[in-house]
């Protein structure tokens, strides 16, 4: 998680703690990283104009005033339910905190009596757990981002049948399916569109090559499955058209 991102986490968890704030020590625990580095981080949200309190003693830490980030969610409990069932299925690697901060908001800005129905519902609910093999963490977070900014990347591939090599490849899309994850690219060393496993993957790094085949169009498909695509929830009006 870079710094910027984790202001913005750290806001937000002090946010949905209330009034019993959290310590130095617990928030460096939960960000994994040093009470040195949440120190300066909370100094910084001072100065950015965040409403901090600190508060003395042996039970003392800082907490924030609750409306200050997020505005009045209306989520119903069945709404709540279902972004909890979606969420709690992503235990991917890249993706895994950033879903329990997701619920964290969802549950800080839900009135008790609706937040109770929620959990009374998701209750009835059980996910089918099908383990599957994880990437290296540092790995995973460089494939991202080079998905995501579009970069040339070196990386350390062992196939299936053990052999190594290392290629430049430029990423088009990280696939997560039942069988683990996966880096699909253009292989510089093939010259044509690559499957990568991501747990086979010991090492990415960013070139400084420019990429230069054009973008992946067209439907995806791994391990013989179809892909889907994540951000059209994000699009809810192409989802749902305005009648005319």
């Amino acid at each position: 998680m870079n710094r910027i991102d984790r202001l913005y986490a750290l806001a937000e968890e002090l946010r949905a703690a209330g009034p019993r704030g959290r310590t130095a020590r617990q928030l460096a625990a939960r960000f994994e990283v040093s009470v040195r580095t949440i120190e300066r981080d909370l100094s910084a949200l001072g100065q950015a104009g965040v409403p901090l309190a600190t508060k003395q003693g042996r039970t003392g830490g800082y907490s924030v005033d609750r409306s200050m980030s997020l505005p009045p969610l209306n989520f119903t409990a069945r709404e709540a339910m279902a972004v909890a069932v979606a969420l709690s299925g992503s235990e991917h690697v890249l993706f895994s905190r950033d879903s329990r901060t997701a619920l964290q908001k969802i549950v800080a800005a839900m009135p008790k009596q609706a937040l109770d129905e929620a959990r009374t519902a998701a209750a009835k609910v059980r996910l089918l757990v099908r383990p599957t093999p994880d990437p290296d963490g540092e790995v995973a977070e460089q494939i991202w981002r080079a998905v995501r900014d579009n970069h040339v990347l070196r990386i350390f591939y062992t196939n299936g049948d053990g052999v190594e090599s290392v290629r430049e490849v430029e990423p088009q899309h990280v696939v997560v399916g039942p069988n683990g994850s996966y880096l699909t690219a253009w292989c510089q060393l093939r010259q044509e569109e690559r499957v990568f496993r991501m747990d086979r993957i010991t090492k990415a790094e960013r070139t400084p090559t420019a990429p230069h085949r054009p973008a992946a169009t067209g439907d995806v498909h791994v391990d013989g499955f179809e892909t889907k695509l994540p951000a059209a929830a994000l699009r809810p009006e192409e989802l749902f058209p305005t009648p005319t």
